[in-house]
Formats: C-alpha cells, structure tokens, sequence
C-alpha cells in the first residue's frame, strides 16, 4: 500500500507576532515608524489614520525579541510616549523599546 506525502513548506510567518503601533499626532500628519526591525528607514513603513482623528497605526508581523523604535512625525523623530521602557542611542537621545 501506498501512502502520500504531503510537502510541507514552512509558513514564513511562523512563530512572528502581530504588534500594532500606534502614535497620536495632530491630524493630517505625516507618520513613520523607524526601528531595528527595518533599518531605521525613516520612510520604510508609514503609519495611516483611518479615522482622521490623529490615531495612527501601523501593523507588523515580527518575531520573538526586543526592538528599539522611534516615530517620525512631520520629520521629527520622537519616542512613544505610550511606551513604559526606553533605552540611550548613540544619537544622544532616547530609543523606545518593544518586547514581543
């Protein structure tokens, strides 16, 4: 008897975790997110407010592991304001942290 084989290919978006970021910033902004997770590109992932009132959001499938970030406001960078934990940057300033 024979039996069949299936091919299994490994799920690219195994073992990744959905995060949302989320930054409030006056409405009709332009938003970003820049961290580790894409080399700091500051135009890489922009963030949109659906509801144009300065909620804005992005999601990202990421793994396991800590991620420094910042967002880019009207070409300001900032920290999330919302996140409890922050490190030093050789920048001189802050670097918020995510840990998923």
């Amino acid at each position: 008897m024979k039996t069949a084989t299936m091919n299994k290919k490994a799920s690219p978006n195994k073992g990744k975790k959905r995060v949302t970021f989320v930054c409030k910033a006056e409405p009709g902004s332009e938003v970003y997110l820049a961290g580790d997770f894409n080399d700091w590109n500051p135009e890489k992932r922009r963030l949109s407010d659906k509801e144009g009132d300065g909620r804005f959001t992005a999601t990202m499938l990421l793994p396991a592991g800590t991620y420094e970030y910042k967002f880019i406001i009207n070409g300001q960078w900032s920290i999330d304001p919302e996140c409890e934990e922050w490190v030093p940057n050789k920048m001189g300033s802050l670097n918020s942290i995510v840990r998923i």
